[in-house]
């Protein structure tokens, strides 16, 4: 469930930290929700430091984007860097033990960014106008994602992806990954997302066939669990734009990537 928590702490740390590493060894930005007993950050004035970060424009086509020259897209570039110099070395290590190595992605904002959802429905959610939205299947990458997806690939990592959508955007998901250069591992096999009528066996601790009661971490981390113990492969690297795509083990590194416009617990 994604929940439209947009509290000033929260985006307030992500803009300043959010490119720091979220796991072993590495620095983390603090992300709370708790209530405050002090006036809280002017809203008006936190959506124009959201702009800032991004450097959101209109382009041509009347949708909201980020810019390349922003502070957003350069803390993207320093995890990605980082993420390339990692995985050269868990490639290594894990063919040396004789390992099989995976990355995992999420996927909104993530690898789709959803600026213009958001700017257009002023950082709250609806499930109608969100569900519209992912299956026009046209949003645009998050700056890097669909290279570092590439780049993981030709180092022979296998690539997976643990998303909150739904089963019924499998397709759209699908079609706007391959738009955005995201072409690998595509399947049903290697793409998990949200099947609450028919929830895997893996997850049968929160969900059964027409009831799901899984956190968002129990689900993913419970999926990371079953491609590692089930699938026999060693998760190297996690990347996610909310901590509750990264909570929960079964990954030797987590790298959280900053998202200021809504939190997902």
């Amino acid at each position: 469930m994604r929940k439209s928590l947009r509290a000033a702490a929260i985006a307030a740390s992500c803009a300043v930290a959010g490119a720091a590493l979220y796991g072993a060894g590495a620095a983390t930005a603090g992300q709370s929700t708790a209530n405050s007993t002090h006036e809280p950050y002017n809203i008006g004035l936190l959506v124009k430091d959201i702009d800032t970060y991004y450097g959101t424009t209109l382009d041509s086509n009347g949708v909201y984007q980020a810019s390349p020259a922003s502070p957003y897209a350069k803390d993207l570039a320093r995890i990605d860097a980082d993420a390339k110099r990692y995985i050269d070395k868990a490639v290594h290590k894990a063919h040396h033990r004789g390992e099989k190595p995976a990355v995992v992605f999420d996927i909104d904002d993530t690898l789709l960014l959803s600026l213009d959802y958001e700017k257009r429905n002023n950082y709250t959610y609806n499930s109608a106008t969100w569900a519209a939205y992912v299956n026009r299947a046209d949003r645009p990458a998050v700056f890097g994602s669909p290279e570092l997806v590439q780049y993981a690939e030709k180092k022979g990592v296998e690539v997976f992806y643990n998303s909150g959508l739904s089963e019924a955007q499998r397709s759209a998901a699908v079609e706007n990954l391959k738009k955005v250069g995201a072409d690998v591992n595509l399947d049903a096999d290697h793409m998990f997302l949200k099947d609450k009528d028919h929830p895997p066996s893996y997850l049968s601790d929160c969900a059964t066939p027409g009831t799901w009661n899984c956190t968002t971490v129990q689900y993913k981390s419970g999926t990371r669990k079953h491609i590692e113990d089930d699938l026999g492969y060693d998760i190297v690297a996690n990347f996610g734009d909310q901590y509750s795509d990264l909570d929960g083990g079964y990954a030797d590194r987590t790298y959280k990537l900053p998202n200021p416009t809504y939190f997902v617990s």
